[in-house]
């Protein structure tokens, strides 16, 4: 049974989520963030109770989408940056532990941790994935976290109805 936008948005208790942003490649990363505004301003009709935190880097998500989650306030959270393939392995540390970061705060919290961390090899690449179009990364984490507040509150009532 799935839910549609609008069963969706009466679930939403006043849209509380959090927006993660890394300033590092900042005219990527806003490009994303605009994306997943764009998407939210499709769903709700206003965006007071989204909020939207910014870090210096990727590597620096993980531990503000774990206070976001701490809190306690946010039904979702979106994790997005930018990591582009430079000579040395420092993208490979970085993409690896941002990753690993956003996907253990999601485990631990049990609050949808949305992943919208661009890797990619080029700026050109980053720009496309950016862009102010339907395949924006950013749009896609937006999605993929409503999805995820309807999946896992559909479990929930499920297993309230059982206890």
């Amino acid at each position: 049974m799935k839910s549609r936008p609008e069963e969706i948005k009466r679930s939403l208790q006043a849209h509380s989520i959090a927006i993660v942003v890394a300033r590092w490649n900042s005219e990527i990363t806003e490009g994303l963030l605009n994306g997943a505004l764009r998407y939210f301003e499709e769903i709700f009709s206003n965006l007071d109770s989204i909020n939207i935190f910014r870090v210096p880097g990727a590597f620096e998500i993980p531990i503000a989408c774990k206070t976001a989650a701490q809190t306690g306030k946010y039904e979702a959270i979106l994790g997005l940056g930018c990591v582009i393939k430079g000579d040395t392995p420092h993208f490979d540390y970085v993409c690896a532990e941002t990753t690993r970061g956003i996907g253990a705060v999601s485990l631990e919290s049990n609050v949808p941790t949305s992943f919208g961390l661009l890797t990619v090899d080029n700026v050109d690449q980053a720009l496309e994935r950016s862009a102010d179009n339907s395949q924006n990364k950013g749009r896609e984490a937006a999605q993929t976290a409503i999805e995820m507040i309807s999946v896992l509150g559909e479990m929930r009532a499920i297993n309230n109805e059982e206890c």
